[in-house]
């Protein structure tokens, strides 16, 4: 038992963190080392038991102990992201439910939701579509961003969005929240004031040097071709047909970003900083692209 003998609050983060970095896990899913991680895991147990807000000098109930060290022995033997298995993640400060039908959610989408999209979103959207949705993070937080807007969640996988479901409705948002099969655009309807898209952008050869934490991810989220830009030059190609005149795009592509730029230098990608730290989230106007669709490439 990894927490054999462990009494308080800082004996136990103390020990599984030591534990964790010994071990070589990969923190990405939620935090960024070892301690943090412990934190997280130590906490979220306590809550779930009801406890107040853990000290340092806590001293520890025995089943919270055994129930933490036996969670902490099988994030090191499986190198399964924490959030897998807690079935529990956080995004823009709210609880969704994960699970491996979905990707982890970790975007700097979070920061420019919180922000309201500011300044480049002048009024509030009507129509909101999360394209590539996975477990509906993104969209679900644009959803309770902006109360008046209609969210449409869309992904491929059925199965991602039997986990968008769930969180729709841990949210309440049922009735203005609407979750759609699609293969990107092709069952999409209408047009949108905003589209938000975190889709897969991670290339063969980037994914086959992945820490194996993120191969217990989907790789449905994650992996596509060209390098990575299959499926992010298929949005910008086609997402200037779904939106109004004067909607947005906001598009992720994490590091791949500087190839994305150079295949679309045509169009005046913005990319975006981040003061909570990422990178890859780049803003086009629905004129650019209507402007760049009627040049030659």
């Amino acid at each position: 038992m990894l927490l054999k003998d462990v009494v308080s609050t800082q004996e136990s983060l103390e020990r599984m963190s030591r534990a964790f970095e010994a071990a070589g896990l990969f923190f990405g899913h939620g935090t960024d080392n070892a301690w943090d991680e412990a934190c997280w895991l130590l906490e979220t147990l306590a809550r779930r038991r009801g406890l107040p807000p853990l000290q340092v000098d806590t001293v520890l109930d025995a089943t919270l102990l055994q129930a933490a060290s036996a969670l902490a022995e099988q994030r090191i033997a499986t190198r399964k992201p924490l959030a897998y298995l807690l079935n529990e993640a956080w995004f823009c400060g709210l609880s969704f439910f994960v699970d491996e039908r979905v990707l982890v959610p970790r975007s700097p989408f979070a920061e420019l939701i919180d922000k309201r999209l500011a300044p480049l979103l002048k009024h509030e959207p009507r129509r909101i579509l999360d394209l590539c949705t996975g477990g509906g993070c993104i969209g679900i937080a644009c959803a309770l961003m902006f109360p008046a807007a209609e969210v449409v969640l869309a992904d491929l996988s059925s199965d991602a969005l039997e986990v968008a479901r769930v969180n729709v409705e841990r949210h309440g948002l049922g009735k203005r929240v609407s979750l759609l099969q699609s293969d990107l655009f092709a069952a999409i309807d209408g047009r949108f004031d905003l589209i938000v898209s975190n889709p897969p952008y991670v290339g063969v050869d980037e994914y086959a040097e992945l820490p194996p934490e993120y191969l217990h991810e989907p790789s449905l989220g994650l992996l596509t071709g060209a390098e990575g830009l299959e499926i992010p030059l298929g949005i910008l190609d086609r997402a200037v047909d779904y939106l109004e005149a004067d909607g947005w795009l906001f598009l992720e592509t994490g590091a791949t970003w500087p190839l994305l730029d150079a295949a679309r230098s045509d169009l005046p990608l913005l990319w975006l900083d981040f003061d909570w730290g990422g990178e890859g989230i780049c803003a086009v106007k629905a004129s650019d692209l209507l402007r760049a669709r009627s040049q030659p490439r």
